[in-house]
Formats: C-alpha cells, structure tokens, sequence
C-alpha cells in the first residue's frame, strides 16, 4: 500500500513539475525570485524532450509500481487522468522534440517580456 501511496505521489511531482515548467513563468510576474526555480527546470525539461532523455521520476515510479506488486496501471484517478497527460500514448522522438519546442515558446515571451521591463525602469 505504501509503494502504491509513493509511486502515485511521484505521478503528483510529475505533474506539478510539468504544470510549472509550462506555466511557471506567469508565477514570475509576481514572485520574479521564482525565475532562480525556473529557469534550471525549463532548461531540464527542454533537454529531456529535445535529447529525449529518460527523466528519472519514471525509472522512480516504475520501480514503485512493482514493489507495490502492480504490473500496469490500474484504474483508478491518477492512472486514468494523469499518468496520459504525463505518458501520452503514440510519444514519438520527433513528437518529444515538439514538446521541448513547446516548452521553450510558452517561456521564451514572458521571459522577454520581463527582461524588458527590467529594462525600462533602469
């Protein structure tokens, strides 16, 4: 029960670790430190999808799932909304390259964005 409990937590990470890297910048408008997170985490999630890496929480919760005995996903809440968003089904090298593409055009104009404003009030 525990491993399941860990490795649907992990599932959780991932997800909130992609919901910042996607819209993490928008959090920079009102907390710019937050940039000092954010920047190293688009910058890793940009690697792994344009060198299509493997990102370690997946060896992390695969490793969970079989100490809590389950082969697959069962279907539950997080197997059934979550782990497609995370793990989309069809994933291909070039689809993984869209992705950090993705990743790096939601961020690059917020970022452009508060460095010029950074420079107007100089």
């Amino acid at each position: 029960m525990m491993a399941r409990l860990a490795a649907d937590a992990v599932v959780l990470v991932h997800l909130g670790f992609i919901l910042f890297v996607l819209f993490g910048a928008l959090l920079l408008l009102r907390w710019r430190w937050l940039a000092l997170l954010h920047v190293p985490a688009v910058a890793w999630a940009a690697t792994v999808e344009l060198l299509q890496l493997y990102c370690p929480l997946t060896p992390l919760e695969n490793q969970l799932r079989q100490a809590a005995g389950q082969v697959g996903y069962s279907d539950g809440f997080i197997e059934h909304y979550l782990i497609p968003l995370i793990y989309p089904a069809g994933l291909t090298a070039q689809s993984q390259v869209w992705l950090g593409v993705l990743v790096l055009l939601v961020n690059l104009p917020i970022y452009l964005w508060l460095l010029w404003c950074a420079r107007r009030r100089r």
